[in-house]
């Protein structure tokens, strides 16, 4: 039976003073939209939504969303936004979903089995895509999608065209694109140079500079800052 989430509207200004009071009551405020129907502001149970996210089927559970004054409808988490230190939720997007129209879900990938690559050639275990897009009808979705990895040998890959495949469902993500692979990660190890070498090496950096090398000289550091990546949003 489907999970019933009760929701009520929200009243007065839409902003973050009226979110943070939504918050210090004991809720979280969310939209619920879609299926041709008017965005309606509410406020539903934190305690109700972090257990269909942490669930089986996670954020494609589908469940009835009830709300004064608007009729019953079946609905998904689209999105939702946590507080990053508490890790609270602060926020859902609910979409109202037709049971006849197909949707565009992510669907987790899930392993089974120890590859002959790890266990007899001490290869590791590496999981490039943990999920996949595909497109189906709700009924349809997957809690996940299960791929053997057993006779998986050393450099031996698996692809999207490898995963179990039917008529329920159309992969969206490319069908060549690595989900799992066994790699070997072998260190490099850099010949230290002999000590005749080193020696040399240090009399000719001490030598007296060449023509071409006095006349450039080196009133620069070198070297530039470097830009640091930022990282990205929020959902895996």
């Amino acid at each position: 039976m489907p999970e019933v989430v009760v929701a009520k509207p929200r009243e007065g200004k839409f902003n973050k003073n009226a979110a943070r009071r939504v918050r210090v009551a004991g809720k979280i405020p969310a939209v619920l939209y879609g299926a041709g129907h008017d965005a309606v502001a509410v406020e539903v149970d934190p305690k109700q939504i972090s257990r269909i996210l942490f669930s089986e089927t996670g954020h494609n559970t589908i469940f009835d969303v009830e709300v004064a004054g608007v009729p019953s409808a079946k609905a998904m988490i689209v999105d939702w936004q946590r507080e990053p230190i508490k890790d609270q939720l602060i926020h859902i997007d609910m979409k109202r979903i037709a049971l006849d129209k197909t949707l565009q879900v992510s669907v987790r990938v899930k392993l089974l089995g120890v590859p002959v690559g790890v266990k007899n050639s001490g290869g590791i275990l590496d999981q490039v895509m943990r999920e996949v897009e595909i497109e189906c009808l709700p009924a349809d979705i997957p809690n996940h999608i299960d791929v053997d990895v057993s006779n998986l040998e050393l450099f031996g890959s698996l692809r999207v065209s490898d995963l179990p495949h039917s008529d329920k469902i159309k992969y969206l993500t490319a069908e060549d694109a690595t989900v799992v692979h066994v790699v070997s990660i072998r260190e490099e190890v850099v010949a230290a140079p002999a000590e005749g070498e080193a020696v040399a090496a240090a009399e000719g950096a001490a030598a007296p500079g060449e023509p071409e090398v006095a006349k450039k000289g080196k009133t620069e550091p070198e070297g530039g800052a470097k830009k640091a990546d930022s990282g990205a949003g929020a959902k895996k």
